[in-house]
Order: structure tokens, then C-alpha cells, then sequence
């Protein structure tokens, strides 16, 4: 089953290999990292603050060309987790002839999520997931998305 996940932010962690930006979901009272590239993390933080970007990133570009050729998407599940790595499905709908069908892509967390947030869609966290990646959220200080400054600022 999977369980309805908030997009908290993107943080950004310094260990002894340097930096490590990651995607931060909250279901219920647990808190899901999902590790993502710089250019992952500085993509959500614009979508979260609502900010479009100069030129269209990859993110906005799907969604344009989606939403251009009759398609939506219903929402986004983080499915699956193995060997450290987060698996999604975005679940989407489209359009021949009158006729709905369901259409179901595979993608990355941080492309799905990314998607998500530009189409205000619903992100899902399978109860498996949570179990294994999940952790308290009193054990992580997150702040709200339009207290922080940019990811990384190269990418503006």
C-alpha cells in the first residue's frame, strides 16, 4: 500500500565525501531522504518555490509536452528500494481518439518528484519503502523551502 508522502524541501548534508543534496519526504511522522545531484536538488528547490526558471528546465519541458499532447498524470510512488537505490512510477493518463489510457513510466525519484511538484500531483510512498528508508522526523531539523537560499547557487 502506499501512503500520501509531503515534499519537505531539499537538504544538503557535508560528510567526509563532501556534499550530498537530498530530496526530503514526510509521511506521516517519518522522513524519507532520496539522495539526488546537484542539478536534481537546485530543479525541485525551483519547483517548490514556484519559481520558473529563464529557460525551460527537463522537468518543465515534459510537463509541457505532456499537458500539449492531452496527457496528465494522476501522481507520482516511490515503489521501491534495493541495494540503496529508490525506485518510482509516475502513473499517468492519456488521450487517442476520445479513448483514456493508463500509461505507466519508470523514472528516478528526483525526476518523478520533480514532475509532481509542477503539476501539484500527489507523491506516494509504498509502505515498504517507508518501513525500510523511513526515520523519525525529530531525528532531522528541516526547514520550510522558502527559508533556504538556493541549492546551489552555479545553477542559476
Amino acid at each position: 500500500m502506499a501512503l500520501e508522502a509531503d515534499v519537505r524541501g531539499v537538504g544538503v548534508s557535508v560528510d567526509e565525501d563532501g556534499r550530498a543534496h537530498a530530496v526530503v519526504l514526510e509521511v506521516d511522522d517519518e522522513i524519507v531522504p532520496i539522495y539526488v545531484s546537484p542539478e536534481q536538488a537546485h530543479s525541485t528547490q525551483l519547483a517548490l518555490r514556484g519559481r520558473p526558471p529563464e529557460r525551460p528546465l527537463t522537468h518543465d519541458l515534459f510537463v509541457e509536452m505532456l499537458t500539449e499532447l492531452g496527457g496528465a498524470v494522476d501522481r507520482v510512488r516511490v515503489d521501491d528500494l534495493s541495494e540503496g537505490t529508490f525506485y518510482a512510477k509516475i502513473d499517468a493518463e492519456v488521450y487517442t481518439n476520445g479513448e483514456r489510457r493508463s500509461v505507466v513510466f519508470d523514472a528516478r525519484p528526483s525526476d518523478a518528484i520533480a514532475v509532481a511538484l509542477r503539476l501539484d500531483c500527489p507523491v506516494r510512498v509504498d509502505e515498504t519503502v517507508l518501513s525500510r528508508a523511513g526515520r523519525p522526523a525529530s531525528e532531522f531539523e528541516v526547514a520550510d523551502s522558502d527559508d533556504r537560499e538556493d541549492t546551489d547557487d552555479r545553477h542559476r
